[in-house]
C-alpha cells in the first residue's frame, strides 16, 4: 500500500496554514486516483498435470479462460512450424497453433508415409517420400486437428488450434507455465488426446501477485496407442 504524506506547513511563529490544506485538499484525491487507476502488478501461474497415479503428464494443453470465454488473442504474425517423422513416429506428439498458422510435414524416415486427418478443423492427406516435405497448410479454424498415417496405424499426432487468449503444454514434469498474467478469476481448462470420453477437465483458480503453489489437475487416462507396434506394417 502506497502512503500518502500530508504537506504541513514549516513556518516559524504559528503563520497561516491555509495554502498548505488547500494544497492538500487538492493533492490528496488526485494522488487516491491515479493509484487507484494504475494497472495491477502481473502475476503468474504453474499448473501441474499429473496421472491417476501422480506421475506428471507431458503433452497437456492448458487454456486459460476468463469470464467464461476467452480474453481476445493479441494478433501477431502467423508462424509455421514443422511436424517431422522419425522411427515412425511424429515429432512432436502435440503441437499448438493459432488460426492462420501453418504447418509443414516432413519425412526424415526411409520409408514413405501417408499422412491424413479427417478433423473438422481441418482435413488433408499428403503421400510422403522418404526426405521429401508436404506443402505448408494454413490452419484457418479453431479445433483439434488429429493427424494420423495411413501406412502405420500407430503413428498419431495432435494440432491444437486455439484462440485462447493463454495457452501453454505441460512439459516433461507435468507442469504448464503462465507469465505476466493480470490478476484476477481463471477458469483453467486442460485437455489431452488420452482423456477419457466425457471426463472434461476444468477448475477455477483465482490469480494474484502473491499466488505461488501451483495448481494440481489429475487427469483419467487412456493407455498411449503409441505403445502399441502394428506389426503387420512395420517393413512396409
Amino acid at each position: 500500500m502506497a502512503t500518502i504524506r500530508v504537506l504541513r506547513s514549516n513556518r516559524v511563529g504559528g503563520g497561516d496554514d491555509r495554502g498548505s490544506d488547500m494544497l492538500n485538499r487538492w493533492l490528496v484525491p488526485m494522488v487516491c486516483a491515479l493509484l487507484a487507476a494504475a494497472p495491477a502488478a502481473a502475476a503468474g501461474l504453474v499448473v501441474r498435470v499429473v496421472d491417476g497415479k501422480g506421475h506428471p503428464v507431458p503433452d497437456a494443453v492448458v487454456t486459460l479462460v476468463t469470464g467464461g470465454t476467452s480474453a481476445p488473442v493479441q494478433r501477431r504474425a502467423p508462424v509455421t512450424r514443422v511436424i517431422d517423422q522419425k522411427n515412425l513416429m511424429f515429432v512432436p506428439y502435440i503441437e499448438v497453433f493459432r488460426p492462420g498458422d501453418t504447418v509443414v510435414f516432413r519425412n526424415s524416415d526411409r520409408t514413405r508415409h501417408h499422412v491424413y486427418s479427417f478433423s473438422r478443423a481441418k482435413a488433408f492427406e499428403f503421400v510422403l517420400a522418404p526426405g521429401q516435405s508436404s506443402p505448408p497448410l494454413v490452419l484457418d479454424k479453431a479445433g483439434v486437428v488429429a493427424v494420423g498415417c495411413n501406412i502405420h496405424d500407430q503413428m498419431a499426432a495432435y494440432l491444437v488450434v486455439t484462440d485462447a487468449s493463454s495457452v501453454a503444454r505441460s512439459r516433461s514434469d507435468g507442469n504448464a507455465t503462465f507469465a505476466e498474467l493480470a490478476p484476477g478469476a481463471y477458469d483453467v481448462r486442460v485437455w489431452h488426446p488420452r482423456q477419457r470420453p466425457g471426463r472434461a477437465t476444468s477448475t477455477t483458480v483465482d490469480v494474484s501477485a502473491s499466488t505461488r503453489a501451483p495448481v494440481a489437475i489429475t487427469l483419467s487416462l487412456l493407455p498411449d496407442p503409441r505403445q502399441q507396434m502394428d506389426r503387420e506394417h512395420m517393413q512396409y
